[in-house]
């Protein structure tokens, strides 16, 4: 088991046992399978690794199994949605933001994967791309995973279908140049305004940008799970799971402090 790796304390299996624990009966501890799925998230190993944390007492298949039904019914995204909530609440803000950032990272992926998979032109990078929209805390209210081929404009407007009936406070979404008028178009479309953020032309390296810096600094957690360094997931179904489950693990550090 990875030193580093912290398993869920008693306060932080609270949390998320009010959203997760359906009362079923099982042959093991959902808790540790939660914990299971947490370890592969933050230290990259394959699935079939498990058991070096688990023991014998807990196949990796039963693991991957509960992964997988929890990512078919949209588990995951409901527990991330919920930890959000909890998070803003914890820091005296509304439940839900008005405005939101959203940008995109390209990521490489490994050698098997075939599906959903493209070249980024810009970033010269072949894998896969990953769109998020987060609050002015870094929280995320809605993320997408395509192939990196795909334009920040089309991945743009899949983040933004899937903030319908999540934010009714929304009012402006903030993002960079390369968000166009086809994206501009959908975001109006759903009665919210468009705010593009560009650095001043003589400014070099990063420089953060009005209401959009959160976004960066939310990229920049999740490069604090090996999961992520590269998508190693098959589909993009997983590779949005994964994603989420990274987001909750670090919301659950906040929560349980």
């Amino acid at each position: 088991m990875n030193e580093s790796f912290q398993a869920l304390t008693d306060s932080q299996w609270q949390v998320i046992q009010q959203i997760l624990d359906d009362k079923r009966q099982r042959w093991h501890s959902l808790r540790d399978i939660i914990n299971a799925i947490l370890w592969l998230n933050y230290t990259g190993v394959q699935w079939r690794e498990l058991p070096k944390m688990t023991g014998e007492k807990l196949p990796w298949q039963t693991v991957y199994y509960h992964f997988r039904q929890f990512k078919l019914r949209g588990v995951w995204e409901q527990v991330l949605d919920s930890l959000v909530v909890k998070e803003r609440k914890r820091q005296h803000r509304e439940e839900t933001p008005s405005l939101l950032a959203i940008d995109s990272q390209s990521v490489k992926i490994m050698q098997f994967i075939e599906e959903e998979t493209g070249l980024d032109a810009n970033k010269k990078i072949n894998g896969r791309k990953r769109s998020i929209a987060v609050d002015r805390l870094g929280l995320p209210w809605s993320l997408a995973v395509t192939g990196a081929n795909v334009s920040d404009n089309e991945a743009g407007r899949l983040v933004v279908d899937r903030l319908r009936g999540k934010v009714p406070r929304l009012e402006v979404i903030a993002a960079d140049h390369g968000y166009k008028v086809s994206f501009i178009e959908h975001v109006e479309s759903n009665g919210w305004q468009v705010e593009i953020a560009q650095k001043p032309e003589s400014s070099r390296g990063f420089v953060p940008q009005k209401n959009r810096w959160p976004v960066e600094r939310s990229f920049g957690w999740l490069n604090f799970r090996r999961r992520l360094f590269r998508d190693v997931d098959k589909t993009i179904e997983s590779s949005e799971a994964m994603l989420r489950i990274g987001f909750i693990s670090i919301l659950l550090n906040r929560l349980a402090k």
